[in-house]
């Protein structure tokens, strides 16, 4: 643009205008000039990034007071003023950023490649630990956002295109001179795409997707624990005007079983049994989420919260082999509702004790009658 151009000038307003009259005024030119209303009109629009280029620096109390001292020098050789050393062999400081980084028309990096794939989407699946321990096949169902069908998620109407935008010239950004540094700013235009819809379809509005349910199969592998991610590659939201899809991710989350509790692969769960069967041994069973029944011995004089282990009854090593181990602690549990026959027998045993049955009790009761003696 012409660097001898007043920026008030080209803006229509007073070199004294405050900013509501700035705004107003560069908004009513901005429409007038826009390229969207001017197609193929080159002189609107280099005015249209004329006004622009003004407002940019006049709407910034700083680089307006740096504008109104200094002119169009201000923003000389990177800095307010001139003056200054300057960066020989560059026109702006944009051209460094370009040298250094590789940058092109939209910017540092150049103007990213390729559309940009949708959104990845979540899935939160509740299952029973039988399912964890079989594995499971099931469909769920998913609003996802879905490419048009007929506009084949391109957003415009069949048998009609896109253009590149007028304004970024197809880079997607917008640049402007701040002081030392080059600002770098979406395109207002086409949103960052590059591209202009010229007569967006009517079914998804130029979107390219529309909201749609979708019914997926989903298999549940053996073994799944609390938070296993299965990924659906392709199964999340569709990207704009026509971009790959993203993944869908379902969360696992295992429902509270009545008997066990898992830790990984081991299983817990608690067995009360008879202060008799303690006593004298036994053999207890306890079900298996394989469907099995699985024996465990008790032996003989086996004391509260002790712990059985039944190997290989377990939960399965997800995508793994073998299975992990039951744990069965044991609670003694004394009887409450005894008849008198039974009342007779345990008195007659309770009068034949030595202390030697349960010599735990009998070693904690001298240590006390040692204290007390003492």
């Amino acid at each position: 643009m012409s660097t001898q151009t007043d920026y008030y000038e080209l803006l229509q307003v007073s070199h004294d205008c405050d900013g509501a009259t700035l705004k107003s005024s560069y908004r009513k030119l901005a429409m007038k000039w826009h390229p969207d209303r001017n197609p193929g009109d080159a002189e609107a629009e280099a005015k249209f990034k004329e006004i622009s280029h003004a407002y940019e620096c006049l709407k910034d109390p700083q680089k307006r007071a740096a504008y109104d001292q200094y002119g169009h020098a201000a923003f000389e050789n990177g800095g307010f003023g001139g003056g200054g050393a300057g960066h020989e062999g560059f026109s702006d400081i944009g051209d460094i950023f370009e040298t250094i980084f590789g940058g092109g028309t939209g910017g540092f990096g150049g103007r990213q490649r390729g559309p940009q794939r949708g959104a990845d989407l979540r899935y939160d699946m509740e299952i029973t630990l039988e399912d964890a321990y079989h594995g499971k096949s099931t469909e769920i169902e998913v609003d996802i956002a879905s490419a048009c069908q007929p506009c084949g998620g391109k957003g415009a109407e069949p048998g009609t295109g896109v253009r590149t935008c007028n304004l970024c010239g197809g880079s997607g950004k917008m640049r402007a001179q701040q002081g030392f540094f080059m600002v770098e700013r979406t395109c207002g235009g086409c949103h960052g795409r590059g591209e202009v819809i010229e007569s967006p379809c009517r079914n998804c509005g130029g979107e390219g997707r529309v909201d749609e349910t979708h019914t997926l199969a989903v298999e549940i592998p053996q073994g799944v624990d609390n938070g296993t991610r299965i990924r659906l590659t392709g199964k999340g939201e569709a990207g704009p005007r026509g971009a790959p899809a993203g993944d869908l991710y379902i969360f696992i989350h295992i429902a509270r079983h009545s008997l066990f509790e898992r830790d990984g692969t081991t299983l817990f769960t608690k067995a009360p049994i008879s202060f008799t069967t303690a006593a004298l041994g036994g053999e207890i069973e306890i079900p298996g989420l394989d469907g099995t029944s699985h024996k465990l011995s008790i032996p003989a004089g086996i004391q509260s919260s002790k712990q059985l282990r039944q190997r290989g009854a377990g939960m399965p090593v997800l995508q793994g082999r073998g299975t992990g181990d039951m744990v069965v602690q044991i609670d003694v549990e004394t009887p409450t509702r005894l008849s008198s026959r039974q009342k007779e027998l345990l008195r007659e045993f309770q009068e034949t004790e030595t202390g030697d049955e349960s010599p735990n009790s009998k070693g904690f009761f001298d240590k006390i009658k040692d204290a007390f003696a003492g």
